[in-house]
């Protein structure tokens, strides 16, 4: 065996034993959906803030993660326990997104934008902590290019569970007479519980394989050290492309709601259940794009998904208003295409980590993950803070019932379709002439594996 071990891990993993890895996604993919679809317009309509001042909260706060992400990167490579790193991360990011969720989902009228901007800011380390330890944790686990597509394919569709099972909850609470802020408090009470069940069982069922470099622990951990990976073009092509696909979709789903209520005429509730069909065609998206990828490879089959969000999204325009069965079709095939984004990116960049350490000879994936999550969220920042503003600025008033100007209304549909197309066509055309091939990465893990193999014979297995 080439790697060391902490914890129950066999060599490689059954489909039962990556399905208790994979739960651990479940917090994030939730609390993503809550954040950005529905607790922006709750603060803006609900809580009385104006779309200004929620678009330079999240702005403040993505900017902050500008240094808060590469910290924990840090954090996490030096990290030695018992526990080994990601295990023990993913037990103290956890407490800290249940608070902040909970305060944010329960505030009342009165609020200050200081007060968003300080729980945000919490809310968010929470996310990046879990967000950041468990995808470089899977990537420990899975190791050849078409293992990788099959374990980010199945925490994806776990990813995906979750998402819908948050999304029913406004469904089932409108049928019920609940208003939007009930629904949003039930959507809170959904992530404080769900966080420390999958957490939990993960981290209880699942061990790590750390390399030979990461068990000797000699080195100082510098940020300094870190800077050669902008240097690395593949890793820059990557962020870019995730850059796109996140502002792309943010967009989207920043307008979402003001966007099929007052532009296509359907209820929230309607609304609810369109969103979930959305993310319900993930399930079948996820495994499918994962598929795809081993015949095609993972370049393509994104760019497939890009080109396929972007024909489906056009059609929306110009379907019947006030038509829930219309709009079905689209949005499931929307949300099928969309599938390949995030699992796509993150397989990738695992891979080009590994290249990472055969040329460095040092462990960065923490970094690579954290550089990750750190464009994502700085993408989906600045989504909420372009298309806010621009939305007062025509004139759009955003609360239910509020009488809204023709050109208004054609201004929030030009937004809601123009945005995505463009960023996700942007972020698929930086993956054009990627040369990491499934043959070329099985000739680095060919390389590492025999390097370990060395270097782990000349270390003693304790007990960290």
């Amino acid at each position: 065996m080439s790697n060391l071990t902490v914890g129950r891990i066999p060599e490689r993993l059954t489909f039962g034993r990556a399905l208790s890895f994979g739960v651990a996604t479940s917090p994030v993919s939730a609390l993503d959906t809550a954040m950005l679809l529905y607790l922006p317009p709750h603060l803006a309509g609900e809580l009385g803030l104006s779309l200004a001042a929620v678009g330079l909260a999240w702005a403040v706060v993505r900017v902050t993660d500008v240094i808060v992400d590469p910290l924990l990167a840090v954090a996490m490579d030096a990290t030695r326990s018992r526990l080994g790193r990601y295990r023990l991360w993913m037990l103290l990011g956890s407490p800290i997104l249940m608070v902040s969720i909970g305060v944010l989902c329960f505030s009342k009228p009165g609020i200050t934008v200081g007060f968003v901007i300080g729980w945000l800011l919490a809310l968010y380390l929470g996310r990046s902590i879990l967000h950041l330890a468990h995808p470089a944790w899977a990537a420990t686990l899975a190791r050849s290019y078409d293992e990788r597509s099959r374990l980010f394919g199945l925490i994806a569709a776990v990813g995906v569970v979750s998402t819908v099972a948050i999304l029913s909850i406004p469904v089932i609470d409108g049928a019920r007479g609940g208003n939007a802020a009930h629904s949003l408090a039930l959507m809170g009470w959904f992530v404080i519980l769900v966080t420390p069940l999958t957490v939990g069982w993960t981290v209880w069922t699942t061990g790590e394989r750390l390399s030979p470099q990461v068990a000797a622990s000699g080195e100082k951990v510098r940020i300094g050290d870190y800077l050669s990976l902008l240097a690395k073009p593949d890793l820059v092509r990557l962020y870019l492309c995730i850059g796109g696909l996140t502002i792309g979709p943010g967009a989207m789903t920043a307008t979402y709601i003001f966007f099929m209520r007052d532009h296509n005429g359907l209820s929230e509730a309607q609304a609810s259940i369109l969103l979930v069909v959305f993310i319900a065609a993930g399930i079948v998206g996820a495994p499918t794009m994962a598929w795809l990828a081993t015949k095609i490879g993972k370049p393509r089959t994104l760019m497939a998904g890009a080109f396929g969000f972007s024909i489906g999204l056009c059609t929306l325009l110009y379907l019947p208003r006030g038509s829930l069965i219309a709009v079905l079709p689209t949005i499931f095939w929307c949300g099928l295409a969309t599938s390949a984004f995030d699992l796509m990116v993150r397989s990738m960049l695992a891979d080009v980590a590994d290249q990472v350490r055969l040329e460095q000879g040092r462990e960065r994936l923490s970094l690579v993950f954290a550089l990750n999550t750190l464009v994502t969220k700085l993408a989906a920042g600045v989504a909420v803070a372009i298309i806010y503003p621009i939305l007062q600025m025509i004139g759009y008033q955003p609360a239910a019932g509020a009488h809204n100007t023709p050109s208004a209304i054609r201004g929030l549909g030009l937004l809601f379709v123009s945005g995505p197309i463009v960023f996700v066509s942007l972020g698929a055309a930086c993956l054009i002439g990627w040369k990491m091939t499934a043959q070329r990465h099985a000739a680095i893990r060919a390389e590492l594996d025999l390097r370990d193999a060395g270097l782990a014979a000349t270390i003693p297995l304790g007990d960290g």
